[in-house]
């Protein structure tokens, strides 16, 4: 084959590829509609948590397609006991503290974990050796990966935050 030939084949394959894809490429990719949670709903169910305690609850949990992505609120109060502790999970969380300022330990290991009460529940200890102390504040995001141990330490007033968790293994139960 010639120069002249080998060209024209190219091109030849070259358009007969584009022409090819083109209505492939033309139609809409099917999504799942967006999920909106607004400022006024994350303030309102944060109200209605109970504060004498710490609570982590679901706002929304959705699939999104091979995977669930969950929207929790989280209200610690001040005084609350801490444990050091990891979730038996893949699952990451993504913090978006609103209200509050403490220090959170990641990483490291706890050296007393004890196991937990149900599958896929916590391993809680007393504390993390190794880990790496950040203070935390309103508009900070912390990505702490599954079995990751974390410890909230010299929690300065009450905290409010938000937590995502995209969920790999589609635990989460849909709301």
């Amino acid at each position: 084959m010639n120069s002249r030939s080998r060209a024209a084949a190219v091109a030849f394959i070259g358009l007969w590829t584009l022409t090819a894809a083109a209505p492939l490429a033309a139609q809409p990719a099917k999504t799942a509609p967006a999920t909106h949670v607004t400022q006024d709903q994350i303030k309102e169910f944060i109200a209605q948590l109970p504060h004498d305690r710490i609570t982590d609850r679901p706002m929304r949990a959705v699939d999104v397609g091979g995977y669930r992505v969950g929207v929790f609120a989280v209200f610690r109060p001040k005084d609350s006991p801490q444990d050091a502790i990891y979730h038996d999970t893949n699952m990451t969380e993504i913090l978006y503290i609103l209200e509050g300022s403490a220090n959170l330990i990641t990483g490291g290991t706890i050296p007393d974990a004890r196991p937990p009460a149900r599958p896929g529940g916590n391993y809680t200890g007393t504390r993390i050796d190794g880990g790496t102390k950040r203070h935390v504040v309103p508009g900070d995001v912390i990505i702490t990966p599954g079995r990751t141990p974390h410890l909230w330490a010299d929690i300065e007033g009450d905290m409010s935050y938000l937590v995502f968790r995209p969920d790999p293994e589609g635990t989460l139960p849909l709301k």
